[in-house]
């Protein structure tokens, strides 16, 4: 009994450990790609809901996040004009 106990114990530590390790979301891996381009990048918030959006020469990105924490991500680059 107590041999399960510990398993179950060591089970649970490990799953919440792999849990905290975490990727990068898809928001987070695109500012650092579009500031590693030497984008100008303006951030807004108003009410909770944050804009933010990101600019090189060929390429524009706008990611709105509001209040709830839902997320919309455009990218705009100049051959899809």
């Amino acid at each position: 009994m107590k041999r399960i106990f510990i398993t179950f114990i060591l089970t649970l530590l490990l799953s919440v450990s792999i849990t905290a390790c975490r990727e990068k979301t898809e928001k987070e891996e695109l500012i650092e790609k579009m500031e590693a381009k030497g984008a100008d990048v303006k951030v807004k918030e108003d009410d909770g809901d944050t804009k933010i959006k990101m600019e090189t020469e060929d390429t524009k990105v706008k990611i709105k996040e509001d209040a709830d924490g839902e997320s919309k991500i455009k990218v705009k680059t100049d051959s899809d004009s």
